[in-house]
């Protein structure tokens, strides 16, 4: 007779669930056995972090919820810092725990923490299944509140008797679609009366825009209003950044070049904006653009974010509706496109500069260099994100993949492991910051198992530079972030991946094409001098105050 575990398993196949992420336990036996007899493939990981990093990323790039598997205790407690980066950064996942028996109590309290309790600031709903009848039901509403806006991470927990408990009724709740309201004609009427209005109009993508499903949209929108625009991070990508009407990328919250732009504004209209990311400081508290807010859901009023007026619905039809308000309507505004090239002429400076180790201009600009316009960089949480947010050109959506939200560390290399299994056939690189990649650097075991094609980009500077960075900027002493790295080179080699180590600056691109040419996993380690940059940076600022921070 079929149990409850062959249930919850036809539930996640008839979610169009093909992957398993993750390290199980003797409680998730009886789900393992269903997994096994099933066409899901178990990935098997290192480390529960990675498996969660994994699972969301696919959500991030696939709209579809990734899924992921844990015991007990301390491995369900290992996803903590997984749920909260899908959690703040909108992926939708399924996070899967084991339990030990709740109809008896044979080891006590052995290993056994609330992870339901645990879960609940970390997850849009955290759910225990009591009995294997409730499964089709559970699993069905996991996913539909994983993926609705705002998406997110949903845990599960199926105790070890519920797995096991023999049931006759094995049918599953079909998936059914749901359409997402529409922003109303009058708020559209006023949204675009603002916007002819204005002589100075800027847009501005966020988070919530940089959805796989909305890059048409957003794209024809910015073709038909011919309105310039700016990014924040992680909307970087929403709309390709080969426009001619691409403004830059906020990588500071303020004194970046880019503000520029936002301080010529007198309307920014700002699609998706997350105020879970670290915010391009917009608001002024007189005389500064006004702001219309253009969303799934309302905005979260924050200090530094309380738009004038809100248009709230489906963000592609919000965006098709307003262009064809506005289409053949508006006049570009010449200084606003000025001041785009001088952006820009400022970004290209240092690109091909000579010195050894590799300044992060140069590395952006080698990078992209080696990347074709598919091909996907994922980064890691570091110093050199403020450089790839700046510079890094992408020309297709989702072509550079970084985290702005939780801004984990440890993060690079799993994202990039999702990402080369859903992409095989295009070029896949992680780069990751010496202290970053040791935070999962175990997991070069399970790229080099799965058979994956992948290079990873060591960035090698012996320091946690991104914090002593800011250490430089609040005026403090250097101390206390520097550390040892192993060989990283032999490092590869015993995982049975390549390694390259770069010696001068003009190795870089051919040693990175080389590496993508041999396939497999292939670290490069790139010894990098952020002791200029950092000098730069700290001049960049026009607004020198000790609370400014990376974006």
């Amino acid at each position: 007779m079929p149990k409850g575990s062959d249930l919850f398993v036809a539930a996640l196949e008839n979610e169009g669930v093909d992957r398993v992420f993750g390290v199980p336990g003797e409680e998730n036996l009886d789900l393992l056995e269903s997994l096994r007899t099933s066409g899901i493939k178990l990935v098997l990981t290192r480390h529960e972090q990675a498996a969660a990093f994994m699972a969301a990323t696919h959500g991030r790039l696939t709209g579809r919820p990734g899924v992921c598997l844990a015991t007990l205790g301390p491995g369900a407690l290992n996803f903590s810092t997984g749920a909260a980066y899908a959690h703040l950064g909108a992926m939708p996942m399924i996070l899967i725990t084991g339990q030990k028996p709740i109809m008896s109590a044979k080891q006590a309290r052995f290993q056994i923490v609330d992870i339901v309790a645990s879960m609940k600031p970390l997850t849009k709903m955290t759910r225990q299944i009591v009995s294997a009848a409730a499964i089709p039901s559970t699993v069905r509403d996991a996913f539909r509140v994983a993926t609705e806006e705002r998406p997110g991470p949903v845990h599960l927990e199926l105790p070890e008797d519920v797995a096991a408990e023999e049931i006759e009724n094995t049918s599953v709740i079909p998936v059914h679609t749901a359409d997402r309201p529409v922003a109303s004609a009058l708020s559209l009427d006023g949204a675009a009366q603002m916007i002819l209005a204005a002589k100075r109009p800027l847009l501005m993508i966020g988070a919530a825009g940089n959805r796989p499903a909305l890059v048409d949209s957003l794209s024809n929108f910015v073709r038909r209003t011919r309105l310039p625009f700016f990014n924040t991070q992680m909307g970087k990508g929403a709309v390709t950044g080969g426009s001619n009407l691409y403004m830059g990328t906020a990588a500071l919250s303020e004194g970046d070049y880019v503000h520029e732009a936002v301080e010529r504004a007198d309307l920014i209209v700002a699609i998706g904006h997350d105020t879970v990311e670290k915010p391009p400081f917009l608001m002024k508290s007189a005389g500064g653009p006004r702001v219309i807010h253009v969303g799934y859901q309302s905005a979260t009023v924050e200090q530094v974010y309380h738009p004038d007026i809100e248009v709230i619905g489906d963000i592609g039809a919000t965006v098709e509706a307003l262009g064809e308000r506005l289409e053949g309507k508006l006049a570009p505004d010449e200084g606003m496109l000025d001041l785009r090239q001088r952006i820009l002429a400022r970004l290209n400076d240092r690109a091909e500069e000579a010195r050894f180790p590799v300044t992060p201009q140069r590395l952006v600009h080698d990078v992209r260099k080696v990347m074709p316009e598919d091909g996907i960089v994922c980064l890691d949480n570091g110093m050199y994100k403020i450089w790839f947010a700046r510079n890094y050109r992408t020309h297709v959506a989702n072509t550079l993949l970084l985290d702005n939200a939780l801004a984990t560390m440890g993060a690079g290399l799993p994202s990039a492991m999702m990402t080369a299994m859903l992409h095989p056939g295009r070029r896949v690189m992680a780069v990751c910051g010496d202290g970053g990649f040791m935070m999962n650097s175990q997991e070069m075991e399970t790229a080099v198992r799965l058979g994956l094609n992948l290079v990873v980009v060591i960035l090698n500077d012996s320091a946690y530079g991104m914090i002593r960075w800011k250490q430089a900027v609040d005026g403090f002493p250097d101390f206390g972030m520097s550390f040892g790295n192993p060989d990283f080179v032999r490092y590869a080699e015993a995982y049975g991946a390549k390694g390259s180590r770069v010696t001068a600056v003009e190795d870089l691109v051919p040693t990175l094409e080389a590496a993508f040419a041999g396939g497999g996993v292939h670290l490069v380690e790139v010894p990098i001098d952020y002791s200029e940059n950092t000098r730069v940076l700290v001049d960049e600022l026009r607004n020198r105050t000790p609370d400014v921070e990376c974006a």
